[in-house]
């Protein structure tokens, strides 16, 4: 048999009656409640893929899942060692149909069967108008849905397999494991904490307000007095440096000393004015820009690469004068 599954559930030992212990593997799946299992395909590589095999058979390839059963059957390991081929039953010839792809478990200790096997079916669904995907019977996993048209045959050409084949695989991890979202409408967590994966975007699930919110790590902040270098005709009055996740921020206050700067009516200060350099680990990834105003004037200066900070303007007409507090702002990307 190509399709196996580990059966857990044992016979009592002799004389013995049975109880509700089971064995269970080590390594528990992801729990959706006290005593069942999200059911799912386990990810890796491609699994259990379906695709066309002939005009009217579907092949279903490879792949591991976990079916589960009943709160007391639990969760049954599935592997699938080789493809699998299933040939689609004719075409209504009113109406199409919705069939499903699907892992069935039997087990006859807990169903009518009298079997304990596990098998790829399919199941066919209702011709209709707009048909609907069929019900599934216990412990059975969808995987694949195909839309029959109506008519369809071999004879008449078949299915068309490129635009018929619809993906019905969700997945599943072991406790712990960050869960790809997969095909079909947003889960529920099952305890706090829970990760899942949605088209690349980490979600962590709340117990508390039973919602997934966008996982955003801790903001590691660090913060910097000393280090920067004051220019020649400044002294520094105080600088404090923050940055964290590639972002930094800075507030410097200088006092002018010297001669009074006069800026002309346009505004540009020519030469630049350095004011400072920041240390190493602070400075931008490209030029950045800093407000500057010292209460009776404002302006731009510029943070290079390097580190330098240059007033290049001032309010027109305005002046720099000495012993005047210049306070410097500015948040950029870092190097």
């Amino acid at each position: 048999m190509t399709v196996r599954a580990a059966w857990l559930l044992t016979g009592p030992p002799d004389g013995q009656t049975r109880t509700d212990t089971r064995l269970a593997p080590l390594g528990t799946m992801a729990p959706e409640g006290e005593l069942t299992t999200r059911d799912g395909v386990i990810a890796g590589g491609a699994p259990l893929m379906a695709t066309g095999a002939g005009p009217m058979q579907v092949q279903l390839g490879i792949g591991r899942a976990l079916v589960q059963g009943s709160t007391a059957q639990g969760a049954y390991p599935v592997a699938v060692s080789v493809p699998e081929t299933r040939t689609v039953a004719d075409g209504d010839a009113q109406n199409p149909r919705i069939d499903s792809l699907v892992l069935r478990v039997y087990d006859g200790l807990f169903d009518a069967s009298g079997a304990t096997a596990v098998a790829v079916e399919l199941i066919n669904g209702a011709p209709a108008p707009t048909p609907s995907e069929p019900p599934l019977p216990a412990a059975c996993l969808r995987l694949w849905s195909l839309t029959v048209p109506a008519g369809a045959s071999a004879g008449t050409g078949g299915i068309n397999w490129a635009s018929s084949l619809a993906d019905r695989r969700r997945f599943t991890s072991s406790y712990g494991g960050i869960i790809p979202r997969g095909w079909g409408t947003s889960f529920s967590g099952s305890y706090d904490g829970q990760y899942r994966d949605v088209d690349g975007v980490l979600e962590r699930w709340s117990a508390t307000t039973s919602t997934w919110t966008t996982y955003r790590p801790p903001l590691l902040v660090e913060s910097s007095s000393p280090g920067f270098s004051v220019a020649s005709g400044y002294t520094l009055n105080g600088y404090v440096a923050r940055r964290g996740n590639g972002l930094a921020g800075l507030a410097i206050e200088v006092s002018r000393k010297g001669s009074q700067l006069n800026v002309p009516a346009g505004g540009n200060i020519a030469p630049d004015e350095t004011i400072g350099t920041v240390p190493a680990g602070w400075r931008p990834f490209a030029d950045a820009e800093l407000t500057a105003s010292d209460g009776f004037g404002s302006g731009a200066a510029r943070l290079n690469v390097a580190g330098v900070i240059s007033l290049r303007t001032w309010s027109g007409g305005g002046a720099l004068v000495s012993d005047r507090n210049i306070r410097l702002t500015g948040t950029y990307f870092l190097l």
